[in-house]
């Protein structure tokens, strides 16, 4: 309904809402078919002002380009709205909301300058590096951490630069080995100048110290710095190289967060790998949280095909929050990847429930265009196809998803058949 303009009835206000506040995926979408009327009643019961931390309240904010009305709400609106009127005018003009930011930036509460820099998040860019500079001695930790951040997604910034200096003393190519092999050499010590640009300096519970440090160096390092360092090599081929005394885990780990901080696709095809290497073992990744997160950063139709390409060769049981990073509706080959796999799950013996979660997601994320291809795995299986009572469950589980491609499918006709202004 939203793609195409609608709003929700007022009747349905509450109940979307309610929605809205369990589901915080679709908070934005709900939010804006709730449109005004939704933000308006949103004021009138407290589990509902989440709403109001996304959008004026009642949705009054004033035109970015009044900036008598803009002073006078950042002066005397609640934080909600101050929030709210900060994206608004960032999002309307960059350097605006960024003078807005600065005006009263000393007197504002920790935890509002906190919330307030990471409005900055949106439109960044090279204009915002002397603001975030001058938060790096901000007096709260967290501030400084955010406005770290920031800087090492700015790679040309001083700070970027600053932080490849300390990362590529600690990390080089020893070409004397046999095979060219990285070597780590991490920090000795976290001095003052290293805990200005963000560096943690006490490590978590059961981390070693150094580690820590290198891990925050590299995490925080242009990546552009490190193809010169190892030989004018690729990603990929940076990746491939050995590394020296078990530091591989901990060197890897820390160019995945960059990659994704970054946003850089190249690093993140390299340290991905290629989806049929097993999901402990691939080329930069020890997790499949890491790897979620860097296929974040592709394209969605590349993201799609990985993820199918990761299904074909290990099934479903790893694949889980792969697959809650693809974008809706699964682009092929995803989907057929996805109906494949649960058939083959059926042949093996296994039981539905084994696979709930997936499940649920494909009845989100299917494209209605699906549905013909359940109608064969709808069928019950003979007793020697599979364990005592799983055809059934199967058949089951399969009507119910191609029930819900469906209704998905014919809510969406006759949504394109409303006569305009009448929905």
């Amino acid at each position: 309904a939203g793609e195409r303009g609608y709003k929700a009835p007022a009747a349905a206000l509450p109940a979307l809402l309610d929605a809205a506040r369990a589901r915080t995926d679709l908070r934005p979408r709900a939010l804006a078919l709730a449109g005004p009327r939704g933000l308006w009643l949103a004021r009138l019961n407290p589990d509902w002002r989440f709403a109001l931390r996304g959008g004026g309240v009642g949705g009054t904010l004033p035109d970015p380009g009044d900036a008598r009305a803009v002073r006078e709400l950042w002066e005397e609106g609640l934080f909600a709205e101050r929030v709210a009127l900060l994206g608004a005018v960032r999002a309307d003009d960059p350097a605006a909301g960024r003078a807005l930011l600065a005006s009263g930036w000393s007197g504002e509460r920790a935890e509002d300058r906190l919330m307030f820099l990471d409005s900055l998040r949106a439109g960044l860019s090279a204009a915002d590096e002397e603001f975030l500079e001058a938060a790096l001695a901000d007096r709260s930790r967290n501030v400084r951490a955010t406005a770290a951040e920031l800087l090492s997604a700015l790679p040309g910034s001083a700070f970027a630069g600053r932080m490849a200096g300390r990362a590529v003393t600690c990390v080089g190519l020893d070409r004397t080995a046999a095979v060219p092999t990285v070597v780590v050499e991490a920090p000795h010590e976290c001095d003052e100048e290293m805990r200005r640009d963000g560096v943690t300096a006490v490590p978590p519970s059961g981390r070693g110290e150094r580690s820590w440090w290198l891990g925050q160096l590299v995490e925080a390092a242009p990546l552009s710095c490190w193809p010169a360092r190892f030989g004018g090599r690729s990603p990929e081929e940076v990746v491939a190289l050995p590394v020296a005394d078990d530091w591989q885990p901990e060197l890897h780990a820390a160019w995945c967060r960059a990659a994704v901080r970054q946003r850089d696709a190249a690093w993140s095809r390299a340290l991905l790998g290629a989806p049929s290497v097993p999901p402990a073992t691939g080329p930069g990744t020890s997790s499949l949280a890491e790897r979620a997160q860097l296929l974040s950063t592709l394209g969605p139709e590349e993201r799609a095909r990985w993820v199918a390409d990761f299904v074909a060769a290990h099934g479903l049981s790893e694949a889980f929050q792969l697959l809650g990073v693809c974008t809706v509706p699964w682009a092929e080959p995803l989907g057929e990847a996805v109906i494949d796999a649960l058939d083959t799950a059926r042949d093996a013996g296994g039981y539905p429930w084994s696979f709930s979660g997936v499940m649920g997601l494909a009845e989100r994320c299917l494209s209605p265009a699906a549905a013909p291809r359940l109608a064969s795995a709808s069928a019950v299986p003979g007793a020697e196809e599979a364990g005592p009572g799983a055809g059934a469950y199967w058949s089951e589980a399969f009507q119910r998803l191609a029930a819900t491609l469906d209704l998905r499918a014919r809510m969406r006709a006759e949504l394109d058949d409303v006569p305009d202004g009448t929905a």
